[in-house]
């Protein structure tokens, strides 16, 4: 079976042509065009902006994608989360093509792409096996959430921030800095020079007895600290890479303890982390170790398959068809959409 995958939740459009065949995942082709030097000068994304881009870019992403492939076996799509004009886009093109080709459609959800997205890693379903049950960190701009996971479309969400994403508190502590976007990586790069210890941010809900999360006071703390320097001339590039390792500390520090806490509670087998801040190094890390300590896994994507692309939404596509040997593994069975039927979805829920 060959899959075509099409993802334009946010600001990269992306297709992918994945191939399932004897229990495993042959990845032909992974097209990513981001739009990152687009959105610099604005500081963050602009959805008008990047729903054109899509426009102009998509039909030659998807004919990158296939090659010499004529027809796909299954069409899969991400129907939401995300911008509501980036979604369309996409679905659009893949509703046209579905009709086109009479190939089915299955739309995804996003967060189900990043969820999964490890797998591509070993290039097997069958890693599934030893790591269910698991407690899943889905942490990038947009979402930063704690999820129980029994099987494909089996989730229960135990914690979610109450106000901002993780990676956009990266993304608004480097525009206060004014190192430029997108935040995360900028962030990362600053802190290798930074002395993680030298300021002693908060760690927001770190006590409560709950999963969930806030970023909104840190990041607060973050932008007074700015203020009371800059008229004291203080803001030397030294004290702004002790500024980012000392935020990119407290953030890491209060994701890593709610997922080890959580996998303790429910005594789960594996930690699952993705989405865009699962390429931060120190996070993964720190889970890895952590998770060492408790004798599961740690499971995590390689870096390409951390920010948005079609590969993880290919994927999620066929974790969506009803299959014996996928039903072996509790995994939920659902059936092929009409294309008739879907559209996009910009608050979809994973649960």
């Amino acid at each position: 079976m060959k899959i075509l995958g099409i993802e334009t939740s946010c600001d990269e459009t992306a297709a992918s042509l994945l191939e399932v065949k004897n229990g495993g995942f042959n990845l032909l082709s992974n097209v990513v065009l981001s739009q990152t030097e687009i959105h610099k000068k604005y500081g963050g994304i602009v959805p008008e902006v990047a729903a054109r881009a899509h426009l102009e870019a998509i039909n030659f992403v998807i004919a990158e994608a296939l090659g010499k492939t004529i027809k796909p076996d299954l069409i899969a799509v991400t129907k939401g989360p995300g911008l509501i004009t980036s979604l369309a886009v996409g679905v659009q093109t893949a509703k046209t093509l579905s009709y086109i080709w009479q190939a089915p459609l299955i739309g995804v959800n996003h967060l189900a792409g990043h969820l999964w997205s490890f797998l591509l890693n070993r290039n097997s379903q069958f890693e599934i096996l030893n790591s269910l049950p698991a407690v899943a960190l889905i942490v990038s701009g947009g979402h930063t959430e704690l999820v129980l996971v029994k099987g494909i479309g089996k989730y229960k969400l135990i914690g979610q921030t109450l106000d901002d994403a993780a990676g956009e508190a990266f993304d608004k502590v480097a525009k206060m800095l004014g190192l430029g976007y997108p935040g995360g990586p900028i962030v990362s790069h600053f802190t290798l020079k930074g002395n993680k210890d030298k300021i002693k941010f908060p760690r927001p809900m770190l006590a409560s007895a709950d999963f969930d999360f806030s970023f909104s006071g840190l990041k607060t703390s973050v932008k007074y600290f700015i203020r009371d320097l800059l008229p004291k001339g203080n803001l030397s590039q030294q004290m702004i890479c002790d500024i980012c390792a000392s935020f990119q500390a407290a953030v890491i520090e209060v994701l890593a303890a709610k997922t080890v806490w959580a996998a303790e509670k429910y005594k789960v087998k594996s930690i699952i982390l993705g989405g865009g801040v699962s390429a931060n190094e120190e996070l993964a890390q720190r889970l890895r170790f952590k998770a060492q300590n408790l004798n599961i896994n740690c499971l995590v994507p390689e870096k390409w398959l951390t920010g948005d692309n079609a590969a993880m939404i290919a994927l999620a596509g066929y974790f969506n068809l009803p299959s014996p040997r996928l039903r072996q593994t509790g995994l939920k069975k659902s059936s092929k959409s009409n294309w008739k039927k879907l559209n996009a979805e910009a608050n979809l829920r994973l649960v």
